[in-house]
């Protein structure tokens, strides 16, 4: 796990020493990533710098060391992440000739060994693993860039005049002295509707998240030249794959064969040369994993939580549970308001952009937890988007089929009756009306559920459907002065044909937008703010295409989700310790925000401020504060991510210099 940073200039007319100090500073920035070990590459005639950061994990030795270069000159690379297969990978090429000569046991040496036989897409498809890598082929002059699959590990690019920037974290795009940022409006507008920034946008006009699963390419032989992206895996054709080839076996086959790929997949992840653990919050994608890694471990495994005196937040004592069952190495710690509020200062420069998913609290805490005892742990992500565990996947379900017939006209009747309903003048009937809603429909505050629930009515199209059920501000351009939301798989209306149930949309629309976007940029920059390596054994892309191909009865069932892996789970652990609702791994920063974050938000959230600042329409926003303050409403959502904009705008104009060491530092050095 590492980070990485670089660029080309296309002018070719910076030197050797200046392409080192743009590089060393850049990479610099990204010291959290990658505290053991620095180092750099530069083709002053190619006008291109590489800076490496590096956490070891696997192959401690000097030989691990990036940015490496293969074994016949030709590939130079800087990577972070993880190569599961490595291991089975390196059989096959000392299987056949010529046999490559490794100089040690890194899975990075691998990769370029595997680019030399197979070449850089073939290679790429061969990869299981999480990763961000910059490639350069020195023979034909092209730079190479990749991300993972299901989006696990970050990377961004820009072109800024004849400068092509990339790096694993924002911070480090504006260490290089060309980089002069402007805020994309639009891209604001999307934090507020969704509360992170979807790809391929970021907070900066011009640059862009490279989306996962694509191959970037760029021919740096000549001038100034527009990259070639292509995708070399879909998460969307495997959706519709799997649902045209359904698994005809029993439940007791298809739980067999899940069981044995989740299995091996937590085996592969198990793998290091460093102390590893897991994430443990007693839910079944946690226990599960932490199940089996217990079976396939020679000693109690450490496992990690963090727990919070209310009561309606706390799951450490069904973690606590499940440890003690599990004969765990159990470590967990109980965290008060003012430690968890401690928190919220660190995340602007954190999360390096935007970002307001609350959860990322108690995600660093247990992060900064698990790093005192381990340097690598797993975590149960992807399960909810894999196998169907929201609910609203299933409420959304139950209304669909109630509504099937109702004609197209009165569900629009209806939807504007939800709509008044929800207007602070019509208070009074939400009680009379909340008691038509199924069970388990999510959201506190009643207006905001009628408000979503009439947004399902009104669209035709099911990803415009789910967008109007998953927006926090539901109008974020009349809120951002200036902005037009840009297109994204959500407002341009993905669709697959072959996905005709309203569940199988959800999960493939949460899997290449909210899962990449914000539960897997929420875990990286909470666990990599703490140099802590974060794997996730539910985003195998075998086990995602398996998943695929179940039947939906195999995932709800009895109005519940993640049926098989409850089944599973069933053969580690007494049910006891796992059935009960889903609950959210969150903190009540909305009862915080009336008491004592008051003064803080009020001071980002001040009507004099928004209009300097020149962002936001601070009506609509006062409003809401007024409202919330007041216990009226609930817009805790809506109004955290106008906060986190404004302290990551605050934060922003004061970033620190940062000083190029001497040379001396810089401990790897590739001429």
């Amino acid at each position: 796990m590492c980070g990485i940073a670089g660029f080309v200039d296309f002018s070719r007319t910076i030197s050797t020493d200046e392409l080192r100090a743009c590089v060393t500073r850049m990479s610099l920035s990204l010291e959290h990533r990658g505290p053991d070990e620095s180092g750099l590459w530069v083709d002053a005639p190619a006008g291109i710098a590489f800076g490496h950061r590096r956490l070891s994990i696997i192959d401690l030795s000097p030989a691990g060391s990036q940015p490496m270069i293969s074994e016949s000159g030709r590939y130079i690379i800087i990577f972070n992440g993880e190569i599961y297969n490595f291991q089975e990978l390196r059989t096959e090429l000392e299987s056949s000739e010529p046999c490559p000569r490794f100089r040690g046991h890194s899975d990075t040496e691998v990769m370029l060994a595997a680019f030399e036989r197979w070449g850089v897409k073939e290679a790429v498809r061969r990869f299981n693993g999480m990763f961000a890598f910059a490639l350069f082929d020195c023979s034909e002059r092209k730079l190479y860039l990749a991300r993972d699959r299901l989006g696990e590990k970050p990377l961004y690019y820009a072109q800024v005049g004849n400068i092509f920037l990339f790096a694993s974290e924002l911070k480090a795009l504006r260490a290089h002295p060309g980089f002069n940022p402007e805020i994309d409006r639009g891209a604001l507008a999307l934090l507020l509707r969704h509360c992170y920034i979807p790809s391929p946008y970021s907070i900066y006009q011009g640059v862009v998240k490279l989306a996962p699963a694509a191959l970037l390419t760029l021919d740096v032989s000549g001038e100034v030249c527009e990259p070639k992206i292509q995708p070399y895996w879909s998460a969307r054709e495997a959706a519709e794959r799997g649902c045209r080839q359904l698994f005809a076996g029993s439940d007791e086959e298809a739980a067999a064969h899940v069981e044995a790929l989740l299995r091996e997949s937590v085996r592969m992840r198990m793998v290091a040369d460093v102390p590893l653990g897991a994430f443990l919050s007693g839910g079944i994608d946690s226990s599960l994993l932490v199940a089996m890694m217990q079976a396939q471990s020679t000693q109690p495994v450490k496992t990690f939580t963090v727990g919070f005196t209310e009561r309606q937040y706390n799951e450490a004592k069904f973690a606590k549970g499940v440890a003690q069952h599990l004969l765990t190495e159990h470590t967990e710690l109980y965290v008060t308001p003012d430690q968890a509020m401690q928190v919220i200062p660190r995340l602007p420069m954190l999360y390096d952009e935007p970002f307001a998913d609350s959860s990322q609290v108690p995600t660093f805490l247990v992060s900064q937890l698990a790093r005192r005892h381990v340097t690598v742990s797993l975590s149960g992500d992807g399960g909810d988007e894999v196998f169907g565990g929201y609910t609203r996947y299933l409420w959304a379900h139950l209304i669909s089929l109630k509504l099937h017939r109702v004609p197209p006209v009165l569900k629009l009747a209806l939807a504007k009756v939800l709509r008044i309903a929800s207007l602070p003048s019509a208070e009074a009937g939400l009680s009379v009306l909340e008691r038509l809603l199924p069970n388990g429909f999510p959201f506190r505050n009643p207006a905001d559920k009628f408000q979503r629930l009439a947004q399902l009515l009104a669209s035709k199209d099911p990803a415009m459907a789910y967008l109007g059920v998953i927006s926090h501000w539901q109008e974020p351009s009349l809120v951002v002065l200036g902005a037009s939301e840009p297109p994204t798989a959500m407002n341009r209306g993905l669709e697959p044909a072959d996905l005709s149930d309203i569940r199988q949309q959800m999960m493939l629309l949460d899997t290449v937008t909210y899962l990449p976007d914000d539960i897997l940029t929420k875990v990286d920059r909470a666990s990599m703010g703490v140099s802590l390596e974060s794997r996730a054994p539910f985003l195998d892309h075998r086990l995602v295409e398996l998943a695929w191909t179940l039947p939906l009865a195999m995932k709800f069932r009895r109005r519940q989700g993640k049926w098989i892996l409850r089944r599973i789970l069933s053969k580690y652990v007494p049910e006891r310790l796992f059935r009960r609702p889903k609950s959210g791994f969150g903190i009540p920063i909305y009862a915080w925000l009336r008491g004592p974050l008051r003064d803080w938000a009020e001071t980002y959230l001040d009507e004099s401020r928004l209009r300097q600042d020149g962002y936001f329409d601070p009506l609509p926003i006062r409003r809401k504060w007024a409202e919330h303050v007041s216990g009226k409403r609930n817009w805790f959502y809506m109004l955290w991510s106008v906060l986190m904009f404004e302290a990551w705008l605050e934060q922003s104009r004061h970033v620190p210099e940062l000083s190029v060491p001497a040379s001396g530092t810089v401990l790897n050095t590739l001429k």
